[in-house]
């Protein structure tokens, strides 16, 4: 085998193990497998509130359409907003894009204060100390007419983030963070 050909078959070999040991990035993976434009159709269960937007077009991201979905999320206890990680938008698009059913996200927490957080985390076990919705990176969730334990298994084979199933409350937990899941 000559020199050129063997250090070609390491350097694949290398990189191949590199991948494997550190795949894309969530946004990276996520930006593979989504549409050019993206929608979402929410409904916040406290507030009774409705939103169907699309968030992204033309290559970007729309802000009145981000300013629309900060607020339908923002906290209902407090009335605070603040910004939905983009990369939680796109993975719930990719959700979206799976499920064969009616595609509105019933939307039981999304963006959480701190105060509400430690309010919610001195009553549960269920709720983190340093929760993602504390900084737009979480969302809990169901889909009408949609098995939340088949809404479960589809966000765990995403391998996208933290994904934790509540089944006494009906709804799944999803997060950007680390990927990892937990049932309750």
């Amino acid at each position: 085998m000559k020199p050129e050909t063997r250090r070609q078959i390491l350097k694949i070999g290398a990189k191949t193990t590199l991948a494997l040991f550190f795949p894309l990035p969530i946004s990276a993976a996520i930006k593979l497998t989504i549409p050019a434009s993206r929608s979402l159709s929410f409904y916040n269960t406290h507030t009774k509130e409705s939103l169907y937007v699309c968030y992204f077009k033309n290559g970007r991201y729309d802000p009145k359409a981000l300013s629309q979905i900060n607020f339908i999320l923002r906290d209902h206890r407090t009335g605070d907003i603040r910004p939905i990680a983009r990369e939680l938008l796109d993975l719930l698009t990719m959700v979206a894009s799976q499920v064969k059913a009616q595609k509105t996200f019933h939307v039981i927490s999304g963006y959480r204060s701190p105060a509400t957080n430690a309010m919610l985390h001195s009553i549960t076990t269920g709720v983190a100390r340093k929760s993602l919705h504390m900084v737009g990176k979480a969302i809990d969730i169901r889909i009408p007419n949609y098995s939340t334990l088949a809404l479960r298994d589809l966000c765990i084979n995403l391998h996208q983030g933290g994904v934790g199933y509540y089944p006494k409350s009906n709804f799944v937990h999803l997060d950007i963070g680390q990927v990892r899941y937990w049932d309750s």
